[in-house]
């Protein structure tokens, strides 16, 4: 199964030059955790999640109305292509502990997000997921 099949294509994603505060609200009304960060032309330029904003902006005492993504998101972002193997994604997410990954075309474009919940709704991935999140869980990094 490829990644094309899994992943969910309705993404929210932010500029760089957007702030702390419209993000988490962005992050809010869509109930997620994560949103890739693109420049004007759609590439990914890195991500952002809640977590980075709590730690990076708030509890770094800095103004969220005014702290740009920027300054808080990661770049060197792991991504994966649609016509990817989808047990192959499932081993970069336990491989770099991350629970999320963008879904970039050959441009290098957002075109989907997936995430290990969208390959646990899916039972012939479960066991993957749940794997996958069990070593993301304990910290176990993949080699």
């Amino acid at each position: 199964m490829l990644v094309s099949d899994l992943m969910n294509s309705h993404v929210v994603s932010v500029s760089p030059d957007e702030t702390c505060s419209l993000t988490a609200r962005l992050m809010h009304r869509h109930n997620i955790g994560s949103v890739p960060v693109c420049g004007q032309d759609g590439r990914l330029r890195g991500i952002v999640t809640d977590r980075d904003i709590v730690l990076r902006c708030v509890a770094a005492e800095t103004d969220p109305q005014t702290t740009k993504i920027r300054e808080v998101m990661s770049r060197g972002v792991q991504s994966v292509s649609p016509t990817d193997d989808a047990r192959e994604a499932t081993r970069k997410m336990a491989g770099s502990q991350i629970r999320r990954l963008p879904v970039v075309d050959g441009g290098g474009r957002v075109v989907g997000m997936l995430s290990l919940g969208d390959m646990a709704k899916n039972h012939a991935f479960d066991m993957e997921a749940a794997k996958a999140l069990s070593e993301i869980s304990q910290g176990v990094k993949r080699k």
